[in-house]
């Protein structure tokens, strides 16, 4: 019973801790600008920033699997 608990609790941690990077991600890409605030550029930033986290998440789960 304790295992089935666990692994229920790990998977809504992981989605947690999920959900709570890609946020910060994303706060700290916006540069903690609001999106109304932002000009063109700010968005257009933005949008690179979002794409190397990306890039970088993908890279430190390729090197998970490769381990």
């Amino acid at each position: 019973m304790d295992r089935i608990i666990q692994m229920i609790l790990n998977k809504l941690l992981g989605r947690l801790v999920n959900t709570a990077v890609n946020k910060g991600v994303d706060y700290a890409a916006r540069r903690g600008k609001s999106p109304d605030d932002m000009t063109p550029e700010d968005h257009a930033q933005a949008r690179a920033g979002k794409e190397v986290a990306k890039r970088a998440r993908q890279a430190a789960k390729l090197t998970r699997r490769i381990r």
